[in-house]
């Protein structure tokens, strides 16, 4: 029922035991995180900080503030790394916690175009992946900054 999501952690729920991959920002209801995915490492998560399943299990002015920090997010990678293109998802098959995935794609990522969980495409590219993880503190910060600002909202 939406609005009704419970705050209880789940035994044995990744993104209740955990934060799920390199803290980037906490606020209340939610956090984000870079995740630890090898060959992409512009691959964030926005991950509802309470534990439900889907993302009609939030309220209208969460889910509002939810879909806030996925574009924050999405804006400060598209800014400072300017991407062929950010691939945005929420599955939760296998972690049945509320979670979005944000990734920032390059021509030259080993998967693209083809989705990061299809077969890859080429081999990767060390190089270029380290330039970009290079960027990903400034991008970072920007997201902080604006999540920080919906954070008061």
């Amino acid at each position: 029922m939406a609005g009704s999501a419970s705050t209880a952690a789940v035994a044995g729920c990744p993104l209740c035991e955990t934060d799920g991959g390199a803290l980037i920002w906490r606020g209340e209801r939610l956090r984000v995180i870079r995740a630890d995915e090898a060959g992409f490492p512009a691959f964030y998560r926005v991950v509802w900080n309470a534990h439900v399943a889907e993302f009609s299990d939030l309220s209208v002015q969460d889910r509002a503030h939810c879909m806030a920090a996925v574009c924050a997010v999405e804006q400060a990678l598209r800014t400072h790394l300017q991407p062929a293109k950010i691939n945005l998802a929420a599955l939760g098959n296998m972690v049945p916690h509320l979670h979005w995935h944000v990734i920032a794609r390059f021509g030259w990522d080993s998967h693209f175009p083809a989705p990061v969980w299809a077969a890859a495409q080429r081999e990767r590219v060390p190089e270029q992946e380290a330039q970009l993880a290079a960027l990903l503190p400034a991008a970072e910060q920007a997201m902080r900054l604006q999540l920080d600002r919906l954070g008061s909202l």
